[in-house]
């Protein structure tokens, strides 16, 4: 018992075949075939248009309109010229038909290439074409040339394939229907072949093209989303290394501040339990959730988190390298937070590490701004010198700066100056935090 799926293709694989290419053609050529798709004016950021006078670069967009009209302009001069021994209405009409699928393609692409077959049988039959060039004569000839060509521009690779068999079908048709020699259709058919090709040859390398420059920007976005989670995860490591050695101090000293006074209150003594209590809880708490961070390979830092006090260090090591660089800083010197410190050493180390990049032979400026309420701090360099070529870069640095200053409530501003260098300039906010670290001192 043989049975049969409902829905499936039924016929032998020449008949499917036969069915997947009549698809074709009717996806192509028959369906919404006289779609209105009016032709969008030019893009105007060419090398060549950017260069013409601004009056002539402000009607440049419609200059493919004006091709098409005098095109069509020109296919009805012939047609009038060719035909000057009849009714002047007549030769009129005969005009507007052979121009009318040139201005077609500006509303109605694939219907004008229907029309220019209909134009060109109309054409042959009033006399257009004599016995040696049916069914194309001299007017028919550039209409149909150019409109396939303007077609094929605004369709897929696909559709100009099946206007080129569609011709040498028409052509061959109706020479051997006529009787007459095909002497026009062998030319129309290279002539055709060679646009076509150069069409689809543009229409290919445009498409790869925006492929490409489509997967560079998700590439690049990627490869800025993996800078920003890398520095994240730096960050979360170096915090989570400066408030676990806080958290271990305090509860050190609360769990040995009852035994520095004598016969403390059974009060204190609680409150002091109480306190260490919950700093081993948050520091438990905190290496589970920051410990996560920690790449398999990464290793606590033996010495203390760099402070702006380490600057000095990081100063004559940049200039070993090679930097010529001066550090200015101003306002009453004061100890701040340690992660502030912390990133604005990071900030400082990253602007001068682009410097020795991206400006070699430059010097460099470092302005550290003790302000009430907040740090400024200033990097500036100048352009580069000498024989030596920049290294190239994909502002991670930059990134990590914002990212830094982000995390800390801040601002920041980093581009090129007059001169040809660069300049990062960052103010952190401190005021709420240093008030915290004040009032922890008195409570000490």
């Amino acid at each position: 018992m043989t049975e049969k799926t409902s829905g499936a293709n039924p016929g032998t694989p020449e008949i499917r075949l036969a069915s997947g290419i009549l698809r074709s053609l009717r996806e192509e050529l028959l369906t919404d075939a006289f779609a209105y798709r009016p032709l969008p004016p030019m893009r105007t950021d060419g090398p060549l248009v950017r260069r013409l006078p601004a009056g002539i670069r402000a009607k440049a967009p419609y200059l493919p309109h004006a091709v098409v009209a005098g095109t069509a302009l020109l296919v009805a001069l012939t047609t009038l010229g060719v035909h000057d021994f009849l009714w002047p209405p007549a030769a009129l009409l005969l005009g507007a038909v052979a121009a009318a699928p040139v201005l077609m393609t500006l509303v109605r692409p694939v219907g004008a290439f229907w029309a220019a077959l209909a134009s060109t049988s109309a054409l042959a039959v009033a006399g257009a074409g004599d016995g040696s060039t049916w069914p194309w004569g001299p007017a028919s000839f550039v209409a149909y040339l150019f409109t396939v060509t303007v077609v094929a521009m605004r369709t897929r690779p696909r559709t100009s394939g099946w206007m080129w068999l569609v011709t040498m079908l028409f052509g061959i048709s109706a020479s051997v229907l006529a009787g007459g020699d095909s002497g026009s259709v062998v030319p129309i058919l290279f002539l055709l072949a060679v646009s076509l090709l150069v069409v689809t040859v543009r229409h290919t390398r445009r498409e790869a093209e925006q492929e490409v420059s489509a997967q560079a920007e998700v590439t690049a976005v990627e490869r800025d989303r993996r800078t920003l989670l890398e520095e994240r995860t730096t960050i979360a490591r170096e915090l989570h290394d400066v408030v676990a050695h806080h958290m271990s101090v305090v509860a050190i000293q609360a769990e040995a501040a009852p035994y520095r006074v004598k016969n403390p209150p059974q009060e204190l003594e609680a409150a002091f339990a109480t306190i260490r209590e919950n700093a081993v809880a948050a520091l438990t708490e905190l290496r589970r959730v920051l410990g996560v961070v920690r790449s398999e390979d990464y290793e606590a830092p033996d010495a203390p988190q760099p402070t702006l006090a380490s600057l000095d260090g990081l100063v004559a090591n940049v200039r070993e390298a090679g930097l010529r660089v001066e550090k200015t800083v101003t306002g009453a010197v004061r100890e701040l937070p340690q992660g502030v410190e912390l990133s604005a050493y990071r900030i400082v180390q990253e602007a001068l590490s682009n410097t020795l990049r991206h400006a070699p032979g430059a010097a460099a400026g470092v302005e550290v701004s003790y302000v009430l309420g907040g740090l400024g701090i200033r990097v500036v360099n100048g352009a580069p010198t000498g024989d030596v070529r920049p290294s190239p870069g994909a502002g991670h640095g930059i990134t990590g700066m914002r990212e830094r200053v982000a995390m800390l409530e801040g601002q920041m501003t980093a581009g090129r100056t007059a001169e040809g260098g660069y300049e990062v300039a960052v103010f952190i906010p401190v005021r709420g935090q240093e008030a915290a670290l004040e009032t922890a001192r008195e409570q000490a």
